[in-house]
């Protein structure tokens, strides 16, 4: 079986869409995904299956609306395609302040004219790199201050998205490899 990591968007941000993780794995379990590991309570899960990405991802969808009555966007990714999307990071290296970097997990890769919807926007110190299904994002500020938001990828380039911060990243791949 292959490891998978699942990155929920929106739960348990503000108290709204509260998703216990017990409740979550539970949830999980009961849909044929077993053992599955949690990190932090912003609706990150490791486990394994050898389904495709897009099917597995609809079915923890469905199984959350049915659960809990409200929608959550699940994105799903192999832990090969973490790995390398940490190594394509172009702003990441032994040097960086991780800190200052985010990730935007697309559910799927935005087309061409609905990318260059972004070259108008005028981010300051801030920048981004899209590449395939992930925006890499530099943030000179604080990223809740940064125009690069979850919502304007996901309304200019037509798809949905999830982001986390790079410790977090970094951390799910650990989890995955172990």
């Amino acid at each position: 079986m292959g490891k998978k990591i699942a990155i929920l968007r929106g739960i348990n941000v503000g108290g709204k869409r509260k998703i216990l993780m017990a409740d979550l794995k539970s949830m999980l379990s009961d849909i044929g995904i077993p053992n599955a590991v949690t990190y932090i309570q912003s609706g990150n899960v490791i486990f394994e299956s050898e389904k495709d990405n897009l099917a597995i991802s609809h079915q923890i969808e469905v199984a959350i609306l049915k659960k809990f009555g409200f929608e959550v966007p699940a994105i799903v990714r192999t832990a090969e395609e973490l790995k390398q999307s940490i190594k394509s990071n172009p702003f990441y290296d032994d040097e960086t302040d991780i800190t200052k970097l985010v990730l935007t997990f697309l559910k799927e890769t935005p087309k061409n004219e609905d990318i260059e919807t972004l070259k108008p926007i005028d981010s300051k110190e801030d920048k981004y790199v899209i590449k395939e299904k992930d925006v890499f994002i530099y943030c000179e500020g604080k990223y809740h201050q940064s125009k690069l938001t979850n919502n304007l990828f996901e309304k200019k380039l037509k798809v949905r998205a999830t982001t986390r911060n790079w410790k977090t990243v970094l951390k799910l791949m650990e989890l995955s490899e172990g």
